[in-house]
């Protein structure tokens, strides 16, 4: 009999390195995607930026700002191939847990009122809808309103 091994996921700091793996990723899952400078001045910053491997391939990716005694998520994004399959879930609880280890007590992030799957994990994992963003994001025809989502950690 033989094993067939399963992939395996890991999470580990990001490094300017990956950026060009990133960027791959970010512009082919947003249709305004955030710029190269917007990564590198993230790990310039010193903010909470993460990778999430398998089988040391980069499938997905966040950004996490901590500050005080909250926790802003800024970028969270799943390869579009691996996409609904849980990965979302797993880095998402990853930043949760990371932002509770530095002290947050609140998280908070924003999201396209038009984005129903990342709304409906965010409030699976038990962000709750506090405001909306008017014209918050670009979009194709003008600007796109955001939910300010936040959860108590």
């Amino acid at each position: 009999m033989s094993a067939v091994l399963k992939p395996r996921q890991t999470f580990r700091p990001m490094q300017e390195v990956d950026l060009d793996h990133i960027m791959g990723i970010e512009n082919v899952v947003y249709t305004h995607p955030w710029s190269r400078g917007n990564f590198a001045d993230s790990l310039h910053a010193g903010y909470s930026c993460w990778v999430l491997e398998e089988d040391a391939d980069i499938i997905g990716y966040a950004v996490l700002m901590l500050a005080i005694d909250e926790a802003h998520l800024l970028n969270i994004s799943i390869a579009k191939e691996r996409q609904f399959q849980g990965y979302g879930r797993l880095l998402l609880q990853k930043m949760m847990d990371l932002a509770r280890s530095h002290g947050a007590a609140h998280m908070f992030l924003e999201v396209r009122v038009s984005n129903r799957p990342a709304i409906t994990l965010y409030e699976k994992m038990g962000f709750n809808e506090m405001a909306i963003r008017r014209k918050y994001y670009p979009g194709h025809h003008g600007r796109e309103d955001a939910y300010l989502m936040g959860l108590a950690l």
